[in-house]
């Protein structure tokens, strides 16, 4: 489908009105960024813990569908919200791209030990005795790019000898209690308290050809585990400590 870029700067009080009224009228997206961005009076902005904080002055960046006419758009939104008409408008068409292949390709193999990789599904896992996890990156935690996870992914390795239960404590995509599986476990269980993360869990556990149990940390889960993972942040694992 082609597609347009249409971009210009207004007032921040008008930008979440003005936002809301363009993608009622079709806008397949709206962006905001400084207005300033890129010289010397741009402003870095960090929230503080239930704080919303944003640039005094904005530059809205709006996704059309190729087909639409801005000018009209934009005529018809500031009308509609009562806001005076940009003094200019930016406007350029958007290439059409493979994002898939895009996606794929900043996705390699990762090596994690002298025998054990996490191999996305498009590309050839390496020839045993390596031991490959086939896991896609998607919308849960754990595809063995970031530095707790490969820590975690090791110690397995070094501690699943075979006959093991583990239990995965906040799952995420299910890459440890997956890799345990692999690595020689008996039993591999996960609970997260995403229901798309337990989804996506399974779903991988399908396509390396493991059976693991991954539940919803709302439904009780009774499990005696040999060895337990926690991959996540630090302040819960001091609470769940006894």
């Amino acid at each position: 489908m082609a597609l347009a870029s249409l971009a210009f700067e207004l007032d921040r009080r008008d930008a979440e009105q003005l936002t809301d009224i363009l993608l009622g009228l079709g806008a397949l997206s709206v962006a905001a960024e400084d207005a300033a961005a890129g010289t010397e009076e741009e402003q870095p902005v960090f929230d503080e813990p239930g704080e919303v904080a944003t640039w005094s002055r904005l530059k809205l960046r709006v996704l059309l569908a190729g087909d639409t006419d801005p000018q009209a758009l934009m005529e018809r939104a500031c009308g509609q919200a009562g806001v005076n008409f940009p003094d200019s408008l930016e406007v350029e068409a958007v290439a059409e791209r493979d994002w898939v292949r895009e996606s794929q390709a900043q996705s390699d193999p990762i090596r994690i030990s002298a025998r054990l990789w996490v191999v996305p599904s498009w590309h050839t896992p390496p020839e045993p005795p390596a031991i490959a996890v086939s896991l896609d990156p998607g919308v849960a935690f754990g595809t063995g790019s970031h530095a707790t996870t490969r820590l975690c992914l090791r110690w397995l390795e070094r501690y699943v000898r075979g006959g093991e239960t583990v239990l995965d404590y906040g799952s995420g995509s299910g890459i440890l209690a997956i890799a345990a599986m692999k690595l020689g476990a008996a039993h591999a269980a996960g609970v997260d308290i995403d229901p798309a993360a337990v989804r996506a869990a399974r779903e991988n556990a399908g396509l390396n050809g493991v059976a693991c149990e991954f539940s919803d940390s709302r439904s009780p889960l009774a499990y005696e585990a040999d060895i337990v993972v926690a991959n996540i942040l630090a302040n819960p694992l001091k609470l769940l400590a006894p």
